[in-house]
């Protein structure tokens, strides 16, 4: 199981890929025809074996609540033309589907809490088995909160067989359009977990803005995200990067598109709240739902929403098949961190920061919408409260902020690490 201080490599290796195919002339890579196809998966009693008609890679597996369900990701495997029908009392529904063009989803629901046992895959690669064991509501949901486990292939299967495949060098041109990304800061160690920063607003949006003041929300936001970045920097147990470092706009689709070309494993937005009511003051976090928890979170997810609205003119080009994406399975587990995580902040920066009681809510922001990053938008507090504003325009409630913020980041990563070896242990 691979977790917290050890990066997500995928970003990475993407970005490697790109710059051996401008640099090689020729390469040795895997025969697309050799992936192999999901040919039946047997289900009988708490007993399944998914087979397939040719060798596979590897494979990963997470549990996710509301449905009860099992996922599998299966490396190197292209999805069957029907689907199975479960001959056990422990599932009552298998599905698939194709992530990309070499992993294979498949999809167990249960009937009850319970969890994978006994993984193996098969020395030929031929093959993937597991029992299915029953467990407590409480041991299910720790088991959903662990996140990805992984199955690695044994290590006595034979490799792959291989194509030389010629190739004709050509360079590959700079991107026309777009944004750079910001530097990444911190441990040098690549392996280390890499956290993005956001400061909401900038340039031509300043956000809520104090009435008696003149405190502008981007300013607020910039300050605190850049605290919490030194707190991180300093710590040199995580990576950090910010959206941005200074007073510059960028549409939200930007914002956690850098998350997600960088490879982060947290992403967390900076925001600094406002209302008509003057006496409303206190932090907030924030994860992302399809509908908003309460009536005040919908209005937040309107006022945020519009950021990319200029003039009446949409600046984000936003499609409605970003909504989409939170039916995908990837999303809900990067959606169940996210909510652990929104608990966690609370508990480690309420020494330090002032929280509503209701602290935690649920609202569909644009900003958090990458499908695969445990994202949170943390409002530090009201701007149109006379003490929120004079705490978080202030160097040391930025620095409180900060402490409490990476107080959580430590522990979050921290936990995931001790889940992993407690796996590999076990």
């Amino acid at each position: 199981m691979n977790f917290g201080w050890t990066a997500d490599t995928s970003a990475l290796h993407k970005r490697r890929m790109l710059q051996s195919l401008a640099l090689a002339t020729l390469m040795t890579v895997a025969a697309p025809g050799d992936a192999g196809g999901i040919s039946g998966v047997d289900v009988q009693d708490d007993h399944v074996v998914v087979r397939f008609s040719g060798r596979v890679d590897g494979a990963s597996a997470f549990l996710l609540d509301a449905p009860r369900r099992i996922a599998l990701d299966i490396d190197g495997a292209q999805i069957a033309g029907r689907n199975f029908a479960p001959a056990g009392n422990a599932i009552t529904a298998v599905r698939q589907g194709q992530l990309n063009g070499g992993t294979a989803r498949v999809v167990l629901d249960l009937t009850s809490p319970a969890t994978i046992g006994n993984p193996r895959i098969a020395d030929d690669g031929k093959s993937l088995s597991f029992s299915v064991q029953s467990v407590t509501d409480g041991r299910f949901r720790s088991e959903v909160g662990k996140g990805r486990t992984h199955f690695d292939a044994p290590a006595n299967m034979a490799p792959r067989p291989t194509k030389r495949i010629h190739s004709i060098t050509v360079p590959i041109p700079a991107v026309a359009r777009g944004i750079s990304l910001p530097a990444v800061e911190g441990s040098h160690d690549g392996a280390r977990p890499l956290v993005v920063i956001d400061a909401g607003h900038g340039g031509h949006d300043p956000g809520a803005i104090n009435r008696d003041n003149g405190e502008r929300e981007k300013d607020v936001t910039l300050a605190i995200a850049q605290a919490i970045r030194d707190q991180l920097v300093k710590s040199g147990r995580v990576r950090v990067a910010l959206t941005r470092d200074d007073d510059k706009f960028l549409v939200l689709q930007e914002r956690y598109g850098i998350a997600r070309r960088l490879g982060a494993d947290l992403f967390i937005s900076i925001h600094a709240d406002a209302a008509e009511n003057a006496d409303a003051h206190g932090a907030t976090v924030y994860t992302l739902s399809e509908t908003a928890s309460d009536r005040e979170a919908a209005r937040l997810a309107a006022r945020e929403n519009k950021a990319d609205i200029i003039n009446g003119v949409n600046m984000g080009g936003q499609s409605g098949d970003v909504s989409s994406i939170l039916i995908d399975l990837t999303q809900r587990e990067s959606l169940n961190i996210s909510a652990s995580f929104a608990r966690l902040l609370q508990r480690e920066a309420a020494p330090y920061v002032p929280f509503r009681t209701a602290y935690h809510r649920f609202a569909s922001l644009m900003v958090l919408k990458a499908p695969d990053t445990p994202s949170i938008l943390f409002e530090t507090g009201y701007i149109s409260n006379a003490a929120d504003a004079a705490f978080l325009a202030s160097r040391e409630g930025q620095q409180k902020i900060a402490r409490g913020v990476a107080r959580a980041i430590d522990v979050h990563f921290a936990r995931k690490l001790a889940m992993a070896g407690g796996a590999a242990g076990g």
